[in-house]
């Protein structure tokens, strides 16, 4: 007996020093209440915005030509492969102008600007093509090189739409290419963090040398290195030089064109924003029901084919037959099985037209886009000259225009 109290006496004992552990683990964790409501105003001044990650690296500038459309050399094979020229040449301005944005968000380069060609100066060059884009599918090829002609990279990406993306409603304004674009810039921030910082610096210095060479060979090319397509550094002019100088003034001349041609781009992409987000919902669900009435029509084919070999099995085999009971049951098995096969044959039929009829859906979609996105004429004013036509040609004629400018304020040295 006096055994049993003591182990109640212990039981009592525990369970009142586990209230008083939870009672001082209440107090200290729980001394400060729980903040609930809004806030004070003073509250808002401890709170900071999450700094910015900047990637201490040289800022490289970007030059990014607009992407190869990715068109076949032979017209007729247009239809065969789905593809709509015009709108296929307006998403090449789209993707570069994509791909610009992308690459801006991980705040690792300097300018990056988007250009007709790979003609303009930058420190990298992001080459782009378009592999595939139907609204569903979207694949694009990537090579990246620097100024010295090396290639960093040349990788395909491609990203599959998912199938709830346009009914979320937490999608609304974004673009379901978005993805491709990113994982393409990401991987270029990944190329920069495997290079030297004074490899970078040296290509920095390289590319002020090419740009002076588009104006003076003879000034320049000595500083630099040119085997198998490939240019290397060798030296440098001193910083007072008075060629050096010249360039570095026109260059900055070039930068602010540049600059100034990117709204063109950024228009362009807000002119067609709302027309191919239409096309690219559209087009998603037209690519997904065309693909989904094709296989049911295959299925349907397939299982009418299988029971009109079961009619005509069921005939041989009632053929066959020494009793009147089995020649009936063929014949009357053969009857059934080949008319429910050929109803699935007539269902096949119907449901390939409705697959047809997707096809068309898709033709008339790239021909109101191909009206739609037509390239525009713009015109660039400038105090000396004025450059007009296409985005490229108006490029090459401000390289002409600087090309006199240089030869212009070019003096001779002259030996007193």
């Amino acid at each position: 007996m006096s055994g049993m109290m003591l182990i109640r006496k212990s039981i009592a004992v525990i369970v009142a020093c586990s209230f008083l552990l939870s009672g001082c683990a209440a107090g200290s964790s729980g001394s400060s209440k729980v903040s609930v409501g809004p806030q004070k105003s003073s509250a808002y001044a401890k709170e900071k915005p999450e700094a910015v990650v900047e990637i201490q690296k040289p800022k490289l500038d970007i030059i990014i030509p607009v992407f190869d459309p990715g068109l076949p050399d032979d017209p007729e094979e247009y239809a065969d492969e789905g593809i709509w020229p015009e709108l296929r040449r307006a998403e090449a301005s789209r993707f570069a102008y994509k791909m610009k944005l992308a690459i801006e968000e991980t705040n690792a380069f300097g300018a990056v600007r988007v250009m007709p060609d790979a003609k303009a100066t930058g420190d990298l060059y992001v080459v782009g093509k378009i592999i595939e884009s139907n609204g569903e599918n979207v694949e694009i090829n990537i090579k990246v090189y620097d100024i010295s002609g090396n290639k960093w990279f040349d990788k395909t990406f491609d990203h599959e739409v998912a199938a709830d993306f346009h009914s979320n409603i937490r999608n609304k304004g974004k673009d379901p290419y978005d993805p491709v674009f990113t994982a393409a810039a990401d991987r270029l921030v990944e190329e920069l963090m495997d290079q030297d910082d004074a490899q970078l610096t040296k290509l920095q210095a390289l590319t002020d040398l090419r740009f002076g060479e588009n104006f003076s060979e003879q000034a320049f090319s000595r500083y630099m290195k040119k085997k198998g397509g490939k240019v290397s550094l060798v030296g440098y002019p001193d910083q007072d030089d008075s060629m050096l100088k010249r360039v570095q003034a026109i260059r900055i001349r070039d930068q602010l064109f540049t600059d100034r041609m990117q709204p063109h781009y950024e228009q362009f992409n807000q002119q067609m924003e709302e027309s191919y987000a239409m096309w690219q919902k559209q087009n998603f669900n037209e690519v997904r029901a065309a693909r989904e009435a094709r296989n049911a029509a295959i299925g349907k084919a397939v299982a009418g084919v299988g029971l009109i070999a079961v009619a005509v099995l069921s005939a041989i085999a009632g053929a066959r037959s020494n009793t009147y009971g089995g020649a009936s049951a063929g014949t009357t098995g053969a009857i059934v099985a080949g008319q429910i096969g050929a109803g699935m044959l007539g269902e096949s039929s119907k449901m390939s037209e409705e697959a047809k009829f997707h096809k068309q859906a898709l033709d008339e979609l790239g021909q109101s886009i191909d009206g739609e996105m037509a390239p525009q004429v713009v015109d660039f004013e400038k105090t000396t000259t004025k450059l007009t036509g296409s985005a490229k040609e108006q490029f090459a004629q401000w390289r002409a225009f600087l090309k006199s400018m240089y030869e212009q304020e070019a003096t001779p040295d002259v030996q007193l």
